[in-house]
């Protein structure tokens, strides 16, 4: 016999599956309109140079309100300076050293008591050090777990009940591609990378179950950007894996948040390695020496790997 329930609901899931696709091809047809930033509470870490200054001078003419979390004061000034320059009306510069989680919560406490409860969570701060597994020391491992990865655990537990309770808010987390595919001389940054994107899919996920649609989540996998980060960083093939300049990655994560993208991805070639899995390891491997990513990698961070 059938069993005329399990096919209701399969039929049921198809209808809805078949929803979704037309939705979103109707929406990649005719996009909807950017949202606006007036009134919103924007807090960026790593907000005293490269990715996230630029972020911030994108939102200044906005109307939002500035938050600016960094350990380098002079940047972070610099970069309060120019955001005004550009129009932005408040802007609150912070130290924090988001490595540390007490330092982290206490900040978090400061900026709901002078500034108010933030609506967009922008996690850019970040290390890269460039070195193989084994040159690694145990401390640095941690560090960059702790800067990269469970800087964004706190951040968003900090922030993100606020949302919650009205059902309203942004979480923009900067990964990397490097989460998507493990790269030459950066196994702890990969690794940290990984994390992010893993837990910023679980923490969607718990979203929409649990029916905070309202709360959208915005996850950025560049490849290589031109910032102190990966200073000296030179790429083996400018077609297919560029290297973009901090304003434009900001530019493009700007109208990511605006139309509320769940990924962006950099350069779109990257988009394969959704398909990793299907490929055979060897092929894998093929490609990164066709593009010379561990000569990059060790012209940038290090001396050329010994014969």
């Amino acid at each position: 016999m059938f069993d005329f329930r399990s096919i209701l609901k399969i039929l049921q899931f198809l209808k809805l599956l078949i929803f979704s696709l037309f939705e979103h091809l109707i929406l990649f047809i005719f996009p909807p309109c950017k949202k606006t930033f007036v009134g919103e509470i924007v807090l960026i870490t790593g907000s005293a140079n490269g990715i996230g200054r630029q972020i911030a001078i994108n939102f200044a003419p906005l109307g939002a309100t500035l938050v600016l979390w960094d350990i380098d004061d002079e940047g972070n000034k610099e970069t309060s300076r120019l955001a005004q320059k550009k129009g932005a009306k408040r802007v609150f510069a912070y130290h924090c050293d988001c490595s540390n989680r007490e330092e982290v919560y206490e900040q978090a406490d400061k900026v709901r008591k002078e500034v108010g409860d933030v609506t967009i969570l922008i996690n850019n701060a970040g290390i890269l050090l460039g070195k193989r597994f084994c040159d690694i020391p145990d401390a640095d491992f941690e560090k960059t777990l702790r800067v990269n990865f469970l800087s964004q655990v706190w951040t968003c537990k900090a922030f993100l009940p606020a949302m919650m309770t009205c059902n309203r808010g942004h979480l923009v987390s900067t990964a990397s591609a490097a989460g998507l595919l493990g790269v030459y001389r950066a196994p702890d940054y990969a690794g940290s990378k990984c994390a992010i994107i893993g837990m910023m899919e679980a923490l969607d996920s718990e979203l929409y179950h649990a029916g905070k649609q309202g709360i959208k989540t915005t996850i950025i996998c560049p490849y290589f950007v031109n910032t102190e980060l990966a200073k000296g960083f030179q790429t083996q093939n400018h077609l297919f894996l560029p290297v973009y300049d901090a304003e434009y990655v900001a530019s493009k994560i700007m109208d990511a948040i605006q139309k509320e993208k769940f990924y962006l991805i950099m350069p779109l070639t990257l988009r394969f390695l959704a398909f990793k899995i299907f490929i055979p390891r060897k092929v894998v491997l093929l490609f990164e020496s066709w593009f010379k990513i561990a000569d990059s990698m060790d012209k940038a961070f290090g001396q050329k790997k010994k014969d």
